[in-house]
């Protein structure tokens, strides 16, 4: 049997390519003579930046001083692949920087994406950068990195009359890492999106995400305030955009700097060459730490699935928790959705992560 193994991170448990390799060993252990592919993925989230190295080895990384949401230093990176450079807002931005008691996004900012996108810019010959949108701590469309190139007016918008709301005033040192002149003149910018989601409304930046990342249902209201008062100064459609609220609203950002989205996941997989692979694979096992409703709208597990469906490859997901409905996640290509939580309990699935992986997949070898 031909196994293609292209995983997600399982967050806060396990990289991709560490849950690709628990998954290979389970595997091993059953069915040690059958042709094990790993392909480790990322959306646009955490980890973006380490499989495109993976996938373009020629590629040089440089560290990038930085803040992260509170205002912190940080050192985030940039990947330059060609004329193309590759930057992950979540080096700056992401969820990860925060302890549970830190997440509030009405506090946190994206300033810290501001000098990675001008590192990027002033690399000599890029003509492109990538920004990798995901797995944020902030909601508030990029306003600090829009005043930093010239768009003080979203800024002021977040705001509002007489709100001191200023998202990410605790990292405005990451102002003073950036140019008084950065532009990015010359450049095309592309958002590489982990959701298809809108900036505002039921299925925008605030009420879905706002929660995940510690606003409480008066915060997302106030949030929600915020983020229609900057979808008025945009240019029409934006705030519309599938994708606009992708990462807090960087989405958004990117769409008023003149730039386009999409899909981090198909981007990837043409990076990695993931659609050959897919041709030639019996069974394909990905996975990530919590398969929901979520996980079918542009995400890993998504993409996979619809490919692998595509080809009439079954598509089997490894999940520290699942909470989609089985009619969803069949409708979207998975063929069977496992949960290391259900299966081994929260407190192994968590602490063992690894583990838990490796003897799932055992289990589905063994059929």
């Amino acid at each position: 049997m031909r196994l293609l193994i292209c995983p997600d991170k399982f967050a806060g448990t396990l990289s991709a390519p560490d849950a690709a390799e628990a998954v290979a060993e389970g595997w091993r252990s059953v069915r040690p003579d059958d042709d094990l592919v790993l392909r480790p993925l990322a959306d646009g989230g955490p980890g973006f930046v380490d499989v495109l190295a993976a996938a373009h080895p020629e590629g040089k990384r440089f560290p990038v001083p930085t803040a992260d949401p509170l205002g912190r230093p940080v050192t985030g990176e940039i990947l330059i692949v060609g004329d193309t450079a590759y930057v992950e807002s979540a080096h700056a931005c992401g969820l990860h920087h925060l302890s549970p008691a830190e997440r509030d996004p009405r506090r946190a900012g994206s300033a810290g994406l501001l000098p990675l996108l001008t590192a990027a810019a002033e690399v000599d010959g890029v003509r492109r950068i990538v920004i990798g949108l995901g797995g944020s701590a902030t909601n508030d469309a990029g306003v600090r990195v829009l005043a930093g190139l010239g768009r003080p007016e979203a800024l002021a918008a977040y705001a509002g009359n007489g709100d001191d709301a200023d998202p990410g005033a605790a990292a405005g040192a990451a102002s003073d890492m950036t140019p008084e002149t950065a532009t990015l003149a010359g450049i095309e910018l592309i958002g590489a999106t982990d959701v298809d989601n809108p900036l505002t409304g039921p299925r925008g930046a605030s009420r879905v995400f706002g929660p995940q990342k510690g606003a409480d249902p008066a915060a997302v209201e106030e949030l929600e305030a915020a983020l229609t008062r900057v979808a008025s100064v945009l240019a029409e459609g934006i705030a519309e955009t599938p994708g606009a609220g992708a990462a807090g609203g960087l989405g958004a950002a990117i769409l008023a700097l003149g730039g386009r989205l999409t899909s981090g996941i198909q981007l990837v997989r043409d990076a990695i060459g993931l659609d050959a692979e897919l041709r030639q694979a019996d069974l394909v096992i990905t996975g990530e730490g919590s398969f929901d409703e979520q996980s079918l709208h542009g995400k890993v597990i998504d993409g996979v699935a619809g490919a692998g469906a595509a080809l009439g490859v079954p598509v089997v997901v490894i999940a520290g928790r699942v909470t989609a409905k089985p009619a969803a996640w069949h409708a979207a290509g998975v063929t069977d959705a496992l949960s290391l939580s259900e299966e081994f309990g929260l407190e192994r699935a968590l602490g063992d992560a690894r583990g838990c992986v490796r003897e799932m997949a055992a289990r589905v070898a063994v059929g």
